[in-house]
């Protein structure tokens, strides 16, 4: 007994049009026999969906569907549907395009034999943020197929040339019948190149490309950050067929620096000051990137105020990194590390006595605060103790 065609379609029979077909979609993808090996369980499902969805998609089919069942439709006999001779033709019909990029590279379920694009590259390379702060010429060796010279991409030996294949006639695809269907597949002798080679080229043994690393030239432009991507645009892989060649694309990363971090344009740099300036105040130096903003000086002067303390951060304009597009330029942002003395010798031991002994509270802020707050946490801890001991005698 034939299977209820709502029910292999798995809706309901008040379902409209537009869930019909979305139904009918989803399951003609997963049951497609291209996407399972071919396999006669797959096919013959198939066939039941395309067969239900042809009779409930066409409004008077499925009006005499409903009310008199598979009689209605098929006149009085089981099986399959009148008119209804190849599941790929409905497919199409259905999908469009889709079915063509899912299925062999079809477009409408047919095989494209003309010119192919060739596939886009991807290369990954390292640069140093020195590169990265003023740009560069970098020589990198990409490995890519290459359409071969000798027969000129025909894969055929040089003197002879590809025959039209005599199963498919050129098409690439080979239809077989199955009682009232066709399914459409991959020619088995020319594999779906539509030509035959009697005689291969002896450099690509047939393919008509072959695999060669070359060297390119590739400009860094300055401001580039790490995750940067540059195209190169037909540096892919040769084309098929005499089809255009596909893209390079070169992702970039930027090395870790021993003295820079970067933060967008700006560069933070941590600078050691000695804590006599750091008290007194003065000038120190504080390393930069070169370019021509800064005259070829790889050296910043930067003014530490008196009393400055660890961590204090000085902005200097202009001294960051370049803007990719323009000529922003962001800071250098150079961060405080006061330094304490060692290896004191005994008389400086003294001189350092006799100044701790000269300094009031006024001149030391920061730990006379900390020494309130330090005195509140621990007169707390002690209070909440003694009032413990008091509620434990009671």
């Amino acid at each position: 007994m034939a299977r209820d065609y709502y029910e292999i379609l798995e809706v309901e029979r008040t379902i409209d049009a537009a869930g019909l077909k979305s139904s009918y979609r989803k399951l003609a993808m997963i049951h497609h026999p291209d996407r399972n090996g071919g396999s006669e369980e797959s096919m013959a499902k198939f066939k039941e969906i395309s067969e239900a969805y042809t009779v409930l998609s066409d409004e008077q089919k499925r009006a005499a569907y409903d009310r008199f069942g598979h009689a209605g439709v098929n006149g009085g006999g089981g099986g399959g549907q009148q008119g209804f001779h190849d599941v790929n033709d409905i497919f199409s019909q259905v999908f469009g395009d889709a079915f063509g990029d899912v299925f062999g590279g079809r477009q409408g379920g047919r095989q494209q034999n003309g010119p192919r694009r060739g596939s886009d590259l991807r290369y990954d390379l390292e640069i140093t943020l020195e590169q990265a702060y003023k740009g560069a010429e970098v020589e990198i060796s990409v490995p890519s197929t290459m359409t071969c010279e000798p027969c000129s991409g025909s894969g055929a030996k040089p003197g002879t040339k590809a025959t039209t294949c005599s199963t498919c006639a050129g098409q690439g695809r080979v239809r077989q019948a199955n009682g009232f269907f066709q399914v459409e597949r991959t020619c088995p002798r020319c594999g779906g190149s539509g030509q035959m080679i009697a005689e291969p080229c002896p450099s690509c043994h047939g393919h008509g490309q072959v695999r060669k690393t070359r060297t390119l030239n590739l400009k860094v432009p300055a401001g580039v950050d790490d995750g940067s991507r540059i195209r190169l645009t037909g540096e892919g892989d040769a084309g098929a067929r005499g089809g255009p060649r596909g893209d390079l694309y070169v992702f970039l990363s930027v090395q870790p620096h021993e003295l820079f971090e970067r933060d967008n344009l700006d560069l933070l740099c941590t600078v050691p000051v000695p804590m006599t300036v750091a008290a007194l105040g003065g000038e120190i130096e504080a390393p930069c990137l070169v370019s021509e903003a800064c005259d070829g000086q790889c050296k910043a002067p930067v003014d530490v105020p008196a009393g400055a303390q660890t961590g204090k951060t000085i902005r200097i304009k202009g001294k960051g990194m370049p803007h990719l597009n323009g000529r922003q330029r962001g800071d250098l942002v150079v961060e405080l590390f006061v330094e304490t003395p060692t290896d004191l010798t005994a008389r400086q031991k003294e001189l350092m006595q006799e100044l701790a002994l000269s300094f009031g509270e006024s001149q030391n802020p920061r730990n006379t605060s900390f020494a309130g707050k330090a005195k509140r946490f621990w007169a707390d801890i002690l209070g909440s103790e003694e009032a413990g001991k008091r509620e434990t005698a009671a």
